[in-house]
């Protein structure tokens, strides 16, 4: 009946009951019947006999869809709006894409001027006609939660906090005299701090434009789409806190935004046809829907701005350098306290600087020094303390000031500087702060004008006082620390203070608005989540959470370390893009562990810069999030991330080929240096400097599989057909498999079948007790070669059958194997555990166990392999 109403066929005779309870329309029975005694001649003849009405009645299933026919029979309802996606039609009656309009406008008459010396031609804001008025995503969720909202019936409407769809505001709506274009959600910045990376940004117009092209058709909708992009005067300027020359990263931000204008005006952006034109030019191809509202006006849901402008006026980014002068020499002198305020600014500085880095694992030492492959060239490597008990980081904050007249309490210079710890010269004095009044603090907060000094004050008010203290700043009540910190937040938001951002974000328990489809889209690819620090407060998200709990878990996680709590997000937000476009990277890989991989892209940074523990964490938190995400997909990859921050490359990963080559050669010339100093009259000091030097011109090639397992062990990474094979091992033990102390029980073979998803979590449960990721590595080596065990030794292996089998006990010894096998060869392991040291690495295994190629002649599977036949040789 339906399938007709749709395809607009002559109606289908349908045998209604008449009730009169329900007086204008008739019901309609569960089922219809033929009576018993002409069942005979149906069964001669189908459909011969009158059918008449039987059960439940009316039957609620069968009489929506006959209301809904009769509004689609009546043309209350058209068939596309209830099948957006088109379904009812062929793949013969689909069209193909249509071309994407696309309208640039310039927020600025600067910004404007500025793309017009590109050869790239648009309107201002204020220059369009006066019929088009151009609004925010936000008015439109605003306006949309009017709709079946209803006192009567308790109906809220539409929740004005969920999602509106790209294709909902590519569509030109006419209410009342007006012609209403809303712009897409993604260019409101104030839902995620992401979208102020430029290169982010402009990623996300590519891919969400090429989605429109793909989708648009399906919809069934008349006209083509209009997206209405605007570029702001902050897209075209450089970061705050960069690494590379500013006039460099200046010219390539305005490169990568003019070089997407400019792939739209030629018409193909991302595999999307595009046409760039004005409004008016789109007027008439455009589709086109009309809301209206019984109680007429809605002009009240309107923004008094046409878009949400740059939101600092006072905007705290970065001055333009002098040419060769570093940023910092732009700054102001007469606009910094520092010189006004030295000693008790240094102090204020110096306890701001303690909680501005990442909260490390201070149960495994190894992981608190960030893994330096460097270390012993570092006299004294820093180590991070952990925040201090007088930061308030509330799990249950009050309800957040969602939005602030920003500059209204602060005025901010156009420098901005982000200063390190080492501009402090005094020495932290904990008496000499908590002697310092609040009064003073505030005096020196209003004579300030610069950004970081700003932060670095309210930063430590909210340390002292707590964020609800009222400052009364300029004499206005109600300027609470929590105030200033949101003010600080979209500040260092718009200079791009990458470091500020996420601390302030962290403080405020600022929640990204993509982390929760983020987290949805990796685990429906069955990639679960570990967020916290290993063996401290490390929670598992197994299935999909809303926005409030997702803050609750974080607020645990990271109840003590408000910059990875920012941090962590950012990067699931973008493990969530990668596993979308690229699934093969997280291949045999079922749970994530967030805080491991923080701290091994912080120990690549470490070595790649050679920079000490506490460098390592800050130097993290300045890079951009589009730099986080090039990061990770080096690691996810298989690539060592180098350092090619020079010249005009991103922080993209190099990927570095090794073999047993390599290790062979390396060998022969170190045994070759140690004869050749060996009669020369050297101090044991000066000879272990000149194998350190030659270990620094060689370096590139050593210390690359001690990385690879360290960056697997952080991903979680196995071999394929991992868990089936270690399925067939445990079967082999009575009494299981003991990993870590934890057992790996026989009985789970009997419950789950190899492939059985629950079984792999359960192995993953065992190995992620284990802190250390090199270790981990080791540890999977070994069970992987455990299978081979009857073809190993060609006869039935000597299984124990009184306890579980202890798979560390195979590391040791293989480790024992490998310190003998290369002391008689006389190679770097006489620098270690040859000479009986004990290596500062993990579990006490030779490190350069650790740093050896799996397979080959000097591989650690010939030795796990020679320590196997060992332990389960018959006697």
């Amino acid at each position: 009946m339906e399938d007709n109403c749709c395809k607009g066929e002559p109606k289908t005779k349908i045998i209604v009951v008449q009730d009169s309870k329900y007086e204008y329309v008739g019901v309609i029975p569960e089922l219809y019947l033929v009576t018993k005694e002409k069942v005979e001649l149906e069964r001669q003849k189908h459909g011969s006999q009158e059918r008449v009405p039987g059960g439940i009645t009316p039957f609620l299933w069968a009489q929506s869809l006959y209301i809904i026919c009769c509004l689609l029979r009546y043309r209350f309802l058209t068939p596309a709006e209830i099948d957006p996606l088109s379904r009812r039609l062929t793949l013969t009656e689909r069209s193909p894409p249509c071309e994407v309009q696309v309208v640039i406008l310039a927020e600025t008459m600067d910004v404007q001027v500025e793309l017009r010396d590109n050869e790239i031609d648009v309107q201002l804001l204020g220059e369009v006609d006066p019929v088009f008025c151009i609004q925010p995503a936000q008015t439109f969720a605003r306006i949309l939660s009017r709709i079946g909202a209803s006192e009567k019936l308790n109906l809220t409407g539409r929740p004005t906090d969920r999602d509106i769809g790209l294709l909902s505001t590519s569509k030109l709506y006419h209410l009342g005299d007006k012609f209403v274009i809303f712009t897409p959600q993604f260019m409101d910045r104030r839902r995620s701090h992401l979208m102020y990376d430029i290169r982010i940004l402009m990623d996300e117009w590519t891919s969400e434009l090429h989605y429109i092209y793909n989708e648009w058709n399906s919809t069934g909708i008349s006209g083509r789409p209009l997206v209405v992009l605007v570029v702001s005067k902050n897209m075209l300027e450089t970061d705050s806190t960069t690494t590379l020359a500013p006039s460099l990263l200046n010219r390539r931000h305005k490169s990568t935004v003019l070089g997407t204008i400019k792939k739209i005006k030629n018409g193909y952006i991302g595999g999307a046809r595009v046409v760039m034109k004005n409004i008016s030019d789109f007027f008439r191809t455009t589709s086109v829907s009309k809301l209206e509202f019984h109680d007429g006006n809605i002009e009240e849901f309107f923004i008094s701005e046409t878009l949400p402008r740059s939101l600092l006026q006072d905007v705290a980014t970065a001055a333009t350098p002098d040419v060769g002068g570093p940023r910092s020499a732009t700054l102001r002198r007469a606009d910094s306290i520092r010189d006004r305020w030295s000693r008790q600014f240094n102090a204020v500085h110096r306890a701001s600087m303690r909680h501005r880095s990442i909260v490390l694992d201070s149960n495994d030492s190894d992981l608190a020094q960030l893994r330096l492959v460097y270390a012993k060239k570092t006299n004294n490597p820093d180590v991070l303390s952990p925040v201090g008990e007088g930061i308030e980081t509330s799990n249950k904050p009050k309800d957040l000031i969602s939005a602030v007249k920003l500059s209204e309490h602060l005025h901010t210079s156009n420098s901005s500087s982000s200063m390190s710890s080492s501009d402090s010269i005094s020495k932290f004095d904990r008496a000499q702060l908590e002697d310092m009044s609040t009064e003073d603090l505030i005096d020196m907060l209003l004579e300030s004008t610069i950004l970081d000094e700003q932060a670095t004050i309210i930063h430590f008010l909210w340390m002292k006082v707590g964020p609800n203290f009222d400052t009364k700043l300029n004499s206005v009540n109600g300027v609470t620390v929590r105030v200033l910190m949101e003010e600080i937040y979209v500040k260092a938001c718009e200079s791009r203070d990458w470091s500020w951002v996420r601390l302030t974000g962290g403080l405020l328990n600022k929640q990204l608005d993509e982390l929760a489809k983020a987290v949805t889209h990796l685990l429906v690819r069955q990639k679960q989540i570990t967020v916290g620090m290993p063996t401290k407060s490390e929670e598992a998200i197994t299935c999909p959470k809303t926005k409030e709990e997702l803050k609750d878990i974080f607020g645990r996680a990271y109840s003590d370390d408000p910059n990875s709590f920012t941090l962590a997000q950012e990067i699931i937000v973008s493990l969530g893009s990668l596993v979308r476009t690229d699934p093969q990277l997280f291949v045999e890989m079922f749970r994530l562990r967030i805080g491991l991989i923080i701290q091994i892209i912080a120990s690549e940074l470490a070595r790649i810069r050679k920079l000490s523990a506490t460098e390592a964490s800050q130097r993290l938190l300045a890079i951009s999030p589009y730099e986080v995400k090039c990061m990770l997909f080096s690691l996810l990859s298989g690539r060592l991330l180098e350092d090619i921050t020079s010249g005009e490359e991103t922080a993209a990963g190099k990927e570095i080929h090794t073999g047993m080559g390599s290790f062979r050669k390396q060998i022969e010339e170190r045994k070759s240096l140690r004869k050749s100093v060996a009669g020369a009259n050297l101090q044991q000091e000066e000879i272990d400097d000149l194998l350190d030097g030659d270990d620094v011109e060689e370096g590139f090639q050593f210390g690359i599989w001690l990385r690879h397992r360290r960056i697997d062990g952080a991903l979680n990474r196995v071999p394929p057909d991992f868990y089936s094979n270690l399925w067939d091992s445990v079967r082999l033990f009575p009494h299981g498999l003991a990993i870590n102390r934890m057992i790996l029980q026989r009985h789970l073979t009997q419950e789950m079948t190899r492939r059985e998803i629950k079984f792999a979590l359960e192995v993953e449960q065992v190995l992620n007790q284990i802190s250390e990721p090199e270790y981990r590595e080791i540890v999977v080596e070994v069970l992987t070669l455990m299978n081979k065990l009857e073809e190993l030794l060609m006869t039935k292996p000597r299984i124990p059958t009184d306890q579980p089998f202890e798979v560390d006990i195979v590391v040791y010894r293989a480790n024992e194997l490998f310190v003998e096998h290369n002391k008689r060869l006389e190679t770097v392991v006489l620098e270690c555990c040859g000479s009986g040291k004990v290596c500062d690495s993990a579990r006490s295994i030779c490190k350069h166990f650790y740093d050896t190629a799996p397979a080959g002649e000097f591989g650690t599977s010939h030795y796990i392999i020679k320590a196997l036949m060992d332990i389960f040789a018959p006697l």
